[in-house]
This record gives structure tokens, sequence and C-alpha cells, in this order.
């Protein structure tokens, strides 16, 4: 299509947009099902606008590029940049507008066609971000999940082929079209960077350096005599941190309810306290600024101080290369991390079975303890219905057979993480988690799906893909 025709095609589907009723009487009494499928066909319009928004933003940058200097696009417009050129000219963000052009970009470095000024062509300058470009065509992916992508895969490197790449975009995509709704750019994102890892195992050490060389600390005073704290954190860091920030306020964010009895009256005394949750944890890691390391720790945070869950697969350690996972944090670690925590922390060898799932203390226990708990980490990696993203932290071990009524047991292999929130609707509304071929499967009510078909329920644990793998090439 033409660009003339593209520009009355566009005036004629807005004419056909502001003629539709705006009102919020038009929505108050429409039915779920009409108001579900609106907000889905107003996310695909989205999608669809937004590949167009990244295409035309993509020109754009490449007509305003530096070498061009004062006759480039923007430049004539009068601004320093294209970001800035796209914010005044369309009203969008700084935010949107920057990610336009990353994706745009990404988009034109995918197609290899003449440039307009001088008839020569252009070298594609990532032409393994072509299947992503056919999903843009397709309405699949926005330009945020362009960006994402291009984020996410990162460029061939030693060992990393265009081929290679060019397949990965390509699973990213079909999975996307398969699935029942489209992931979120930042589950795109993950996905991507899965992927990459799975391919450039020796990068990992040098991906990892660059998160901890991100690492910063500001202190940011604000006008009204307050002061924020801006920290950004590496992965093994976070961990830290996050350790203690869950189990600090984890009880008043509905957290857990089935602890160990000897702390069940400090998580009480947590709900009980009168400070919001960013209030308690504020207070307590100002305690622990001023206590330095002479604190005891128990009045705080337990029983223990803060620390980290390093999990490795043994096929892992018994090779020269090789990576470790921090639990609760998507990003791999490189072998040197692992050495070192080995080195400081020790060892504890949990035996799994071919489908993952390690020790079995049977019926004697109405809790999981907690080495099984470790181990439901390490397998499930968090809440494991549907996209919830609560992390290990924040969930509670499930028995998939019921104490009471299934005369259940208190095994890993027959118990979930949920978090509060989903374990309560399990148990409340009807829903059955069920194991079937040694995968968990979700059975939702009838007034859900009369037809009651089952829904899988993969784990979110990054050490599971890595025993998978394993499995997968010992098979092979």
């Amino acid at each position: 299509m033409a660009t003339l025709e593209l520009v009355d095609t566009l005036h004629g589907h807005l004419a056909a947009l502001r003629g539709l009723p705006a009102e919020v009487a038009d929505y108050r009494g429409s039915d779920d099902a009409a108001l579900l499928e609106v907000s889905r066909l107003i996310g695909e319009v989205q999608r669809a606008l937004d590949g167009h928004r990244a295409l035309v933003a993509g020109e754009i940058a490449r007509r305003s590029a530096p070498a061009f200097g004062y006759d480039g696009l923007a430049q004539r417009a009068g601004h320093r940049t294209t970001e800035e050129f796209l914010r005044a000219h369309t009203g969008a963000t700084m935010r949107e507008v920057k990610t336009a052009v990353r994706a745009g970009q990404a988009l034109h470095g995918a197609a290899e066609l003449p440039d307009a000024r001088t008839g020569e062509i252009v070298v594609p300058t990532a032409s393994w971000m072509r299947p992503v470009a056919e999903a843009v065509r397709a309405g699949v992916f926005g330009a945020e999940h362009v960006a994402s992508i291009r984020r996410g895969l990162g460029d061939p490197a030693d060992g990393v082929s265009v081929e290679q790449l060019t397949d990965a975009a390509r699973t990213i995509c079909a999975e996307a079209a398969s699935s029942f709704a489209v992931p979120d750019a930042d589950r795109v994102f993950r996905r991507a960077r899965e992927l990459r890892d799975e391919l450039d195992e020796a990068g990992i050490a040098d991906r990892e350096r660059q998160r901890f060389a991100q690492r910063a600390l500001r202190l940011l005073p604000q006008p009204d005599g307050m002061t924020r704290l801006s920290w950004l954190l590496d992965p093994e860091s976070a961990a830290y941190v996050t350790d203690l920030y869950d189990r600090v306020t984890s009880p008043k964010r509905g957290g857990p309810r089935f602890v160990d009895p000897g702390q069940r009256a400090a998580a009480e005394q947590i709900e009980l306290d009168p400070r919001t949750p960013e209030q308690l944890a504020s207070d307590v890691f100002l305690d622990l600024l001023r206590a330095g390391s002479g604190v005891d720790a128990s009045q705080l945070l337990g029983v223990h101080g803060a620390a980290v869950q390093l999990v490795v697969t043994r096929e892992q350690l018994d090779q020269p290369t090789g990576h470790g996972w921090v639990a609760g944090q998507p990003d791999p670690v490189s072998r040197d991390t692992v050495e070192r925590h080995l080195c400081s922390d020790g060892v504890q060898q949990i035996t799994v079975d071919r489908s993952g799932n390690p020790l079995d203390v049977g019926r004697t226990r109405r809790l999981h303890t907690a080495k099984q708990r470790v181990a439901l980490a390490i397998r499930d990696g968090g809440c494991r219905f549907g996209d919830c993203g609560r992390s290990a932290g924040m969930v509670e071990a499930h028995h998939i057979d019921h104490w009471e009524r299934d005369r259940g047991g208190t095994s890993v292999e027959r118990g979930i993480l949920l978090c509060r929130y989903h374990h309560l609707r399990i148990h409340n509304e009807g829903w059955e988690i069920e194991k079937r071929s040694g995968a968990f499967v979700l059975i939702p009510p009838e007034g859900v799906d009369p037809a009651r078909r089952p829904i899988p329920m993969p784990g979110k644990s990054p050490v599971q893909r890595d025993l998978a793998r394993n499995r997968h090439s010992r098979a092979g």
C-alpha cells in the first residue's frame, strides 16, 4: 500500500473510531462477555497501531541520523533528536517514543531495501528480527514487544550465529501466536533472554558482570523535605534484599499463613502492626543500618540473617563450565559465582526423580518441612496458578491430595506452591489440581468451564529447564 493510500485509510479508521460512543453508560450496561470482547479487540487494535508507529518512528529516525547533520528530518523541524521531534509531533510521552524508535530501528534493521535518497540497498543490521517483523504485520506484536525481543536476544557473538538468533525469534513468535492471549512485553523479554542464555553459555558471565556494574544507590532529596532512595541491584544482591523484605512484610502482604509454629507469634505481631508494609520495611531497614553487624537478627527478622539460595544441577557441577540460578531471580549466574557460594556456604544435595520431584517424608507432618519448601521452590519457582508472578518467598505449599478428604501425605511430589490468593481460590471455589503423566494440571470448576478442561501448570523455575535439557540430551 502506497503511503498516500495508507494516510487515507488511517483517516477513515480514525473517523470511525471517533464516531463510536465513548460514554461510561455504554459500558456500564454491557454484560461481562461483551465487555471482555471489547477489551480484547482494543488490545489488538492497539498492537496493530503500535506496529505502524514503530515502522514510522524507525524511518524518521533513519532520516534523522547524525550523518545527515542539519539536513536530517528531525533537525530540519528544529529538534536535536528523533525522540524530541516525535514527542512534540505526536503528543506521546518520551518513554513511548523511545520505545517506538527502538522497535522501529529493529524492524528496519531486519529489512533489505533500497535507500529512498540514494537508491542503494541498505544492508540489514538485524536480519534475525525478520520473524518478528512478520509477527508485527500479523498484528501479534506491538512496539514494546519488538523492543523487548531485540533487547533480550541481543547480537550475534562467538558461538551464537544469526541463524540461531533467527530460530529463537521464530520460536518466540510461534509461542505468542499459539497462546490463548498474547504475552505482555516483559514476559516476552524474559523468554527472549532465556533463549539467549541457552544459546550463549559463555556469555552468561559477561552479562552477569554487566548487571553487577550497573548497581547504583542514589539519594534524591524531594522538594517537600523528604528524601527518596533509588537502589538498583544486580540479581545476587537483590536476592539478599528481597529475602529481608519478604520476611519483614510477608504477613501483611498476604504471605504464607502456614508457618512454623515457633514463628507464628512473630507473624501475627506483624499482621497486627498498624504500619503499612512499606512503612514497616522502611523502619526495619533503617534499624538494620543503624545496628550494623552487631544486630541480633532474630529480633528483627526471625531465626537467621539474610540468605541467598543458589541452585545448580549435578550435571552442571560435573562439567568444567556451566551455570546456576539464584532462587527467585530469572537470570542465570556464572560458574565462578557458583564456586564462590560453594566455598563460602557449602552444599545441600537434593536427589530428584525423572520428573524433578525431590524428598518425600510421608504423612508424619501436616506442614511441609523447611527442606521440602526449599525443594518446592527449586522445582516450582513461585505460584504456579496461571500467569501469577508471586515469587517463592510469597507462596504456600498446597497438598493436591486434601489432608482430610483424600488422606493426603506431605510430600514434594504431591505438593505445589501457590500464593495465598490462589490457594484460597483452590479451596473455596471448587478448583482442583491433579497430576497427569508427571505434570500438574488445573481443573476449573463447572461455573468457569462446564467441560472442566485441564489447564497446564508449567513450573516457573529456570533450574527445571536445565534439568529438562539434560534429560533430553541424555535421551538423545
